[in-house]
């Protein structure tokens, strides 16, 4: 494959199968750290609700379901933020708690607060975008990702990653971790993408709950990691900060994958339990997306309860590792 050249960045258009992405890619920067701990432990509470009911329905009234479209309008009309084609019981869960977390009586007052009170349409995009996710979250899936396809990928003369919904950041470190252990870091690029910018920002600082390392050492041992976790990170009484030294293969960027579209061409495209909280129809928009962004013969990874092959992109993607999710853009097609 001959060395790829980046598209022009150009602000955000509502076309996703357009090459025009919202904003300029930066580096990642030495940022001051806020604990994360808390806010996190609470949104990867209302996630994991979510991961686990994605199909739950509720029993709204006839007022209700208007409130929602109306509020769901409003943020795109207003704001660009598109969450229209989202599982709606998944959304209409978090919309219930940002009620409560506002001490608002209905769906129209939580609107009027989002439209007329500063403040009030962050927290709801946060409610609204949280992810749950760990440093190598499904263990397997990265063991599988070293031994099946990094050795592919060493044929490579440079090597694009794209995270696609990164949130903050957990699973974009695992991955320059493996890729720096595999010997690919100096040809790599991993591009970071979320629409959360408070979430982005976190996954640019790069430090997490020092509460969390066993679990992640756990995981990364399980994922096939060749040295000690902790080489890779320093501490102090709250958090864990990741070593700089991975900052050079880092790239992140505000992207929404509902509203914008395609900005270079990749080998890797990770978008592992996002995806589960589309609808079909939107499903099918961003799956476009990233065939459109993926090289002939590149990687997709998706998450553990998620599958292209029963979407009409299905038919352009070979089952790679059908059991970890990892499917390959044919080969011989053209991109």
């Amino acid at each position: 494959m001959n060395s790829l050249t980046s598209q022009p960045l150009r602000k955000k258009s509502p076309e996703v199968e357009e090459r025009q992405p919202e904003a300029t890619f930066e580096k990642n920067t030495n940022l001051a750290v806020e604990p994360i701990a808390e806010s996190q432990s609470r949104d990867e509470a209302v996630s994991a609700a979510d991961f686990s009911n994605e199909t739950e329905s509720f029993a709204l009234t006839e007022v209700q379901e208007i409130e929602i479209n109306l509020l769901l309008e409003a943020l795109y009309q207003m704001y660009g933020y598109d969450f229209r084609g989202y599982v709606r019981a998944s959304l209409t869960r978090r919309i219930l708690n940002r009620i409560k977390g506002e001490r608002v009586p209905t769906i129209t007052a939580l609107l009027e607060k989002v439209l007329h009170v500063p403040g009030t349409l962050e927290r709801l995009l946060n409610d609204l975008s949280i992810r749950m996710t760990e440093m190598y979250r499904d263990p397997s899936f990265f063991a599988a990702f070293r031994t099946e396809v990094v050795p592919l990928l060493r044929e490579l003369p440079e090597i694009r990653i794209w995270h696609a919904g990164c949130a903050t950041g957990e699973e974009v470190y695992s991955m320059a971790i493996l890729i720096r252990e595999e010997g690919l870091a100096e040809k790599t690029k991993i591009y970071a993408t979320d629409m959360n910018e408070k979430a982005l920002s976190a996954a640019q600082k790069g430090a997490f709950p020092l509460k969390k390392m066993q679990q992640y050492t756990k995981n990364y041992l399980k994922a096939g990691g060749t040295k000690a976790f902790s080489e890779y990170y320093t501490t102090d009484h709250q958090c864990a900060y990741f070593k700089p030294l991975l900052d050079d293969n880092l790239i992140f960027a505000q992207h929404n994958l509902v509203t914008d579209g395609s900005f270079n061409e990749f080998h890797v495209i990770l978008c592992r339990n996002v995806m589960i909280y589309f609808a079909n129809s939107l499903q099918q928009q961003v799956h476009r997306l990233f065939y459109d962004s993926l090289a002939a013969g590149g990687f997709l990874g998706l998450g553990s309860k998620e599958s292209i092959l029963f979407l009409p992109k299905g038919v352009d993607y070979e089952e790679f590792n059908p059991h970890e999710r990892i499917y390959r853009k044919m080969p011989n097609l053209a991109v």
